[in-house]
């Protein structure tokens, strides 16, 4: 798929419909030339409502969408008759899809599971027919309820990738090169910082005909979480991971300076973060012979577990697999 087709941010003026207004109406007949009213009621104003898709994984299909209006609903009739309720908007959203205020920020809404239904916008109300306001001292009201208005308002839709590991490295660090190694998906790879400037998802097919997925994000520098490099626009995707997979190139200066910078850009960007599992890998590890993977073993930290792997040699692969299905699972 296309680097352009990945579309994660857009913002979409909304309106839902107005109520139809209530009828005045009253009965007419033959023999009844002087029937009490029978005014029937408006119909709703339709509603903006978004729905999960679990086939989608961008909201590329809404990227020239600038407004987006729900149908009005229609005015009561005699007989008490109601009028026709305005059509829906039904916005299909892949999974992890947050609907926000631009203007307070505020979650509206959050798209979770497939076939979910939230309504973002609901349509006004339809006014009641003049049947409903007739009493003993106003048998005849000559009146009914206008509808009400629908709502306006601007509305962002921002994608957050859901995924069970989450790949987190400096850029280089080789985090496409194992995606495609352990699944099917094919990210762009190249010898040289940030070839990946969109999320990548992949099925890593594990024991059993068992599965997970795994989420590349692109490159993290120092200072991400101010908006420096490909800033906060990507940090965003590892909230929805379940574990964290920090990779760290064996030929680096400071394995140990890395993970901290890693550490430190998800801790000021959200703390929270650091509550999910983590696993280092030290990826490119092929390159190392065993006195310099022990040298290395003395300067990691210890507060996570570590692997060595290569993805190009298959090096560590199906431990690694191993130890992110055991934190999956408890």
């Amino acid at each position: 798929m296309a680097i352009s087709n990945f579309v994660d941010y857009v913002k979409i003026y909304c309106r839902s419909g107005n109520g139809g207004s209530g009828s005045v109406h009253f009965r007419r007949e033959k023999y009844i030339p002087k029937g009490g009213p029978d005014g029937g009621d408006g119909g709703k104003g339709g509603d903006i409502i978004l729905q999960g898709n679990s086939h989608m994984w961008t909201l590329l299909h809404l990227r020239y969408t600038r407004h987006l209006r729900a149908g009005n609903g229609e005015r009561g009739g005699g007989q008490r008759s109601s009028g026709a309720m305005g059509k829906d908007i039904v916005i299909q959203v892949p999974l992890g899809t947050i609907a926000k205020d631009p203007e307070t920020n505020e979650v509206l809404a959050e798209i979770t599971e497939d076939n979910q239904k939230y309504i973002l916008i609901p349509g006004g109300r339809g006014g009641l027919g003049n049947d409903h306001f007739k009493n003993s001292t106003n048998q005849s009201p000559q009146y009914a309820q206008p509808g009400e208005e629908g709502i306006e308002q601007s509305v962002i839709f921002e994608l957050k990738i859901l995924a069970d590991v989450g790949l987190v490295g400096l850029p280089n660090a080789g985090k496409s090169t194992l995606l495609s190694v352990v699944s099917a998906a094919k990210p762009e790879i190249a010898d040289y910082p940030f070839t990946t400037l969109v999320p990548n998802l992949g099925i890593v097919a594990y024991r059993d005909q068992q599965s997970f997925v795994m989420a590349d994000i692109p490159g993290i520098i120092e200072g991400a979480h101010e908006g420096k490099g490909l800033g906060l626009r990507f940090l965003r995707h590892i909230e929805r991971n379940a574990i964290l997979l920090f990779l760290v190139p064996a030929d680096s200066d400071d394995i140990k300076k890395e993970y901290n910078i890693l550490y430190n850009e998800l801790n000021n960007y959200n703390p929270e973060l650091l509550d999910k599992k983590r696993i280092l890998a030290i990826s490119k590890s092929d390159m190392l012979d065993d006195e310099l993977k022990e040298e290395i073993e003395k300067t990691l930290p210890e507060n996570v577990e570590t692997i060595f792997i290569s993805a190009v040699a298959n090096i560590g692969i199906m431990k690694l697999k191993d130890l992110i299905w055991k934190a999956l699972n408890g």
